[in-house]
C-alpha cells in the first residue's frame, strides 16, 4: 500500500517537545501514528534551537509537569545528559536527540524524517490530507486526525484556521535568538552576572558590540567549562517567513561572534574561550497563534485560574522580550502557584479533525509568553496526543471529546492536573 493511499489514525507534525509527546502519547493510548519532521532528528527548539535549561516546571516545592516529560528527564539521567555542576535542569541536546528516537520507537510511533508539510487540503471543514515534501517529491498523506505541532502552526494556517501573530497594535512578535555555547572557559574565575553586564553594557557603548539587548543572558550546561548564552537578539523579524528567516539567521551569527569577541577580551575566565557551536536554526520565540475554542489570557496566568477542562499545568512568569529593542517585561505568578491550560485552547474554531500543540495554541500574546516554554509544551503534547489517539478510535471530532476521559487518561498516564481539573474539587475553577 502507497503512503496516499493509507490513513493512519494520528498524523503529529513537527517532532520539537510536543510533536515527541503527543506521538509518545498517541501511540501509548493504541493509535496507529506518523510523526513528520523537517530535521533529520527530534528535539526542535530543544535540539536544533540550542534552548537550554528547562524552564521551570515546579510550583514551588510541587513539580506540575510530568508524566512523558519526567520520563525524558529519566532517560536523559540514565544516559547521563542530565543536570549539571552549575546548572540543575541543563540537558545534553545530543543525547536528547537519542532519548527521543528510542522513546518514539519503542512506543510504536513510525517517523518520517527531512520531511516538510506544505499544504493541506480541506473538505467541508476537514483536513482530508495533508501534502509533504519529502525526498524524492511531494506526497499526500492521510489521518482521522491531525496534530499541528510545528511550532508556527503551519498547518492549521495552511488548512485555513484563523491565527493571529504578535502583539496587539503592531504585530511584532518577541525577538528571536540564535543559541551559542563557548568552551574553555575557567568557570571560577568568572565575575558575578551584575560585573559581566556592566563589561557588556561597557563594550556596547563603545561600539564594539551592536547587539539590542540589554544584558547578558547566559547559563551553564551539563559539562564544565561551557557556558550557554542566550544573549542575541534579532528584532522585528518574522519567523514565518524564509526571507527575513534568512536575514535573522546571519544577524544571528554576526551577534554570537561579536560577543565571543568581547568575552575572550574583557572578561576574566574567558581568555582561552572560544566559540563551540551555534544552534542549527535560530531560536524562535513567537509566530502564529491559533484562535481557539478559548483564548487564554495574562489575567488567567497571573491570577493562577483553574479550568474544569484543564489539560496542562504552568508556572512560568510572562517573560515578553521586547519586540523591538532590548528590554525584557516579566511579570511572575503569586508563590507557589500555577495555571490551567484548558483543552479548548488546543481547538481550532473551524477545522473538525485537528488538535494544535506547543507555543501556538489559542492565546493572547502576553498568555503565550508564558505557555511557550518547553515543559509546557511537553504537557500540552501529551494531551493533545491522547486526545487526537480517543477521537480517532471513538470516531469523534476534537470539539465533541469527552474531556473528562480525556483528564483520567492524562491523569492514568501520570501527567499532573490540578485538583478542579482533576474533578476533585467542585467549587472555585471557572467553567
Amino acid at each position: 500500500m502507497s503512503e496516499g493511499d493509507r490513513t493512519y489514525d494520528v498524523v503529529v507534525c513537527g517532532g520539537g517537545p510536543a510533536g515527541i509527546a503527543a506521538s509518545v502519547a498517541a501511540a501509548r493510548t493504541g493509535a496507529e501514528v506518523l510523526l513528520i519532521e523537517r530535521y533529520g532528528f527530534l528535539g526542535g527548539m530543544a535540539t536544533a534551537g540550542l534552548v537550554n535549561p528547562f524552564m521551570t516546571f515546579y510550583a514551588g516545592s510541587e513539580q506540575i509537569i510530568k508524566g512523558i516529560f519526567q520520563e525524558i528527564i529519566d532517560r536523559l539521567s540514565a544516559k547521563g545528559g542530565w543536570g549539571g555542576p552549575q546548572e540543575k535542569w541543563a540537558f545534553d541536546p545530543e543525547l536528547l536527540k537519542v532519548v527521543a528516537d528510542e522513546i518514539c520507537l519503542e512506543s510504536g510511533v513510525k517517523m518520517l524524517l527531512h520531511a516538510f508539510v506544505c499544504g493541506a487540503d480541506v473538505q467541508r471543514s476537514r483536513i482530508a490530507s495533508i501534502r509533504v515534501f519529502a525526498k524524492p517529491a511531494e506526497r499526500k498523506i492521510k489521518a482521522k486526525v491531525f496534530v499541528d505541532a510545528t511550532g508556527d502552526a503551519d498547518l492549521a494556517y495552511t488548512a485555513w484556521v484563523p491565527c493571529e501573530k504578535g502583539r496587539s497594535g503592531d504585530g511584532l512578535t518577541q525577538p528571536m535568538t540564535l543559541n551559542f555555547r563557548v568552551a574553555g572557559v575557567d568557570i571560577d574565575r568568572m565575575p558575578s552576572r551584575d560585573e559581566i553586564n556592566r563589561l557588556y553594557l561597557v563594550a556596547r557603548s563603545e561600539g564594539r558590540i551592536n547587539c539590542p539587548r540589554d544584558n547578558v543572558l547566559f547559563f551553564f550546561t551539563t559539562r564544565r567549562g561551557e557556558v550557554h548564552f542566550n544573549t542575541t537578539r534579532v528584532i522585528k523579524l518574522d519567523g514565518t517567513s524564509a526571507r527575513e528567516l534568512t536575514a535573522a539567521e546571519i544577524e544571528g551569527r554576526r551577534q554570537a561572534k561579536q560577543i565571543c569577541d568581547f568575552l575572550r577580551a574583557d572578561v576574566p575566565g574567558f581568555e582561552n574561550s572560544y566559540l563551540m557551536t551555534t544552534g542549527t536554526q535560530i531560536g524562535v520565540r513567537e509566530t502564529r497563534r491559533i484562535v481557539g475554542q478559548y483564548v487564554l489570557t495574562a489575567e488567567d496566568v497571573l491570577s493562577a485560574a483553574k479550568f474544569h477542562d484543564g489539560i496542562a499545568r504552568g508556572s512560568y512568569s510572562i517573560d515578553i522580550h521586547d519586540p523591538a529593542g532590548g528590554g525584557t517585561v516579566i511579570k511572575h505568578l503569586p508563590p507557589g502557584e500555577s495555571y490551567d491550560i484548558p483543552y479548548r485552547c488546543l481547538v481550532p474554531l473551524n477545522i473538525s479533525n485537528l488538535l494544535v500543540a506547543g507555543r501556538p495554541i489559542s492565546a493572547t500574546h502576553e498568555a503565550h509568553s508564558s505557555l511557550r516554554v518547553m515543559p509546557i509544551a511537553f504537557a500540552v503534547g501529551q494531551a493533545a496526543g491522547t486526545a487526537a489517539a480517543l477521537c480517532a478510535r471513538w470516531k469523534v471530532s476534537p470539539r465533541d471529546l469527552d474531556v473528562k476521559r480525556l483528564q483520567r487518561e492524562l491523569l492514568d498516564q501520570g501527567a499532573s492536573l490540578s485538583k478542579v481539573a482533576a474533578g476533585k474539587q467542585s467549587k472555585g475553577g471557572q467553567s
